[in-house]
């Protein structure tokens, strides 16, 4: 059964309009409050903003894990929802020190207990997941061994789901705050403009999954996300603190967002088509090349970053439900949210590692620095008959 979950301030104000309109006003100042806060938590650094993704992770992990324990709640299995929270926190120990180890290596190196926790992250890592292993085969009934293999599955499908993508998302943040913010953005953007669109032009249904879906919002959605991109990502290309990336400091003993801007952040003059030059009136056009790549990451988001809003309709379809939770009146559960954000941060971590991200000097150099001089010396003896042999020397 559904309930009205709307502010009872906002039924007073908005009771003389129909459904439709009621629907929309609450959908609007929900979204405007939401934005407010996205807007809030970016002010406040890298370090808060992945603190807030983790929050939003255990928000997601949860109302899935409940959809599948209000249903099969009656068989009282043993420890389902124990050995659930206890997975979630050895996934989240695995991705988070690995991401700490890769990221802020010189830091890991300086502190003791968290060098040997590095250099022993992945064995703790496994037998963490073993005993959670253990104690699930301890738990399992006579009678119910099918259902509770179900519910591991379920459990494992939503760790994969959830956490995995929120761990790019945190990979993608600490490339520069540009590379978590713009995506996101466009998925906003795209999911606010497609339901604009749908709402006042919307005529044709695009797909079953989701009745309310329109063609005239799809494509009004895509062209609006396309240009909210270019402008959004030639605003943030100028700023260093979005598109550096996250380095410790160690002269401050602080994370620091300062550097200089690589050429993806530099004006460049581009030549426009000789087809556009007599419609634009223009030969040349100065851009940032990372406008260029904001076309990519709009383009994903408006047209492949709604089947992730799909797949979660198929799956609520599927267990006769409305919304994730009620956490957003207006607006569903957290999940309801981000079901396209997942989909989008896989997108990018995979863009940045394909067509941006190359070779680092300096974590090259920070791991130099930990090996024995003996293995010192044989690596610059070979790289210095390398340069020999180049002529470099």
């Amino acid at each position: 059964p559904t309930s009205d979950d709307t502010p009872e301030v906002l039924n007073r104000a908005l009771s003389n309009l129909s459904s439709r309109w009621k629907n929309w006003w609450v959908r609007g100042i929900l979204t405007l409050a939401m934005i407010t806060f996205f807007f809030i938590i970016i002010y406040l650094g890298p370090m808060v903003l992945m603190m807030i993704v983790m929050c939003v992770q255990i928000k997601c992990f949860h109302e899935i894990i409940t959809i599948g324990y209000n249903v099969y709640h009656s068989y009282d299995l043993p420890w389902f929802r124990t050995l659930s929270w206890y997975f979630l926190l050895c996934v989240n120990y695995f991705f988070y020190g690995e991401t700490v180890t890769d990221y802020f290596f010189t830091l890991v190196q300086r502190e003791e207990p968290l060098r040997i926790l590095s250099k022993y992250h992945r064995f703790i890592s496994f037998a963490l997941y073993l005993t959670g292993f253990c104690m699930f085969v301890l738990s399992l009934v006579k009678k119910h061994y099918r259902l509770q293999f179900y519910m591991f599955g379920w459990t494992h499908v939503t760790l994969l789901i959830v956490v995995t993508q929120s761990h790019l998302i945190i990979h993608n943040l600490f490339e520069g705050m540009i590379w978590f913010i713009v995506p996101i953005s466009c998925v906003i953007c795209n999911d606010i403009m497609a339901y604009m669109f749908g709402f006042f032009f919307g005529r044709t249904p695009l797909i079953k999954l989701s009745p309310k879906k329109t063609w005239e919002g799809f494509i009004g959605g895509f062209f609006a996300t396309v240009l909210f991109g270019l402008l959004l990502s030639y605003v943030m290309s100028g700023y260093r603190c979005f598109t550096c990336p996250v380095e410790f400091n160690n002269d401050t003993n602080s994370f620091t967002v300062d550097c200089e801007p690589s050429e993806l952040f530099q004006l460049q003059e581009y030549n426009i088509p000789l087809v556009l030059q007599s419609v634009v009136g223009w030969k040349t056009v100065r851009m940032y090349p990372f406008q260029i790549h904001s076309i990519a990451l709009s383009t994903f988001a408006s047209l492949i970053g709604p089947f992730g809003g799909f797949f979660a309709s198929g799956f609520k379809r599927a267990f006769k439900i409305k919304d994730f939770a009620n956490t957003i009146p207006g607006h569903g559960g957290i999940m309801d949210r981000f079901d396209c954000q997942y989909l989008m941060a896989t997108f990018v971590n995979v863009y940045i590692a394909s067509f941006i991200r190359g070779p680092n000097p300096s974590k090259l150099i920070q791991q130099f620095l930990t090996l024995r001089p003996d293995q010192q010396l044989h690596i610059f003896n070979t790289l210095k008959a390398h340069l020999v042999d180049k002529g470099m020397l």
